[in-house]
């Protein structure tokens, strides 16, 4: 597993812990350590986003900064060989 397979496989974990945790915090409202636990998942996500559209391009379009059509320009992810 190279590089952006691993952060990529990272952030889906986080998010995955981020919609679990919100969907407990709906019927556990005054649980803090979940609370807690979510916001420390969400800071550890924008992290790894930020270090990876700074290392391989945005992930969304809300990514995107500067010309909204960069994104254009790189390859597909099916156009990728090598990686």
């Amino acid at each position: 597993m190279n590089e952006r397979e691993r952060m990529l496989r990272n952030l889906s974990s986080y998010d995955f812990a981020i919609t679990e945790l919100h969907i407990y915090l709906d019927t556990h409202p005054n649980d803090t350590a979940a609370a807690d636990a979510l916001a420390e998942y969400e800071e550890k996500s924008r992290k790894l986003t930020a270090e990876y559209e700074e290392k391989f391009g945005p992930l969304t379009s809300s990514g995107i900064s500067g010309n909204r059509w960069a994104w254009i320009s790189d390859p597909w992810p099916w156009n990728r060989q090598g990686e």
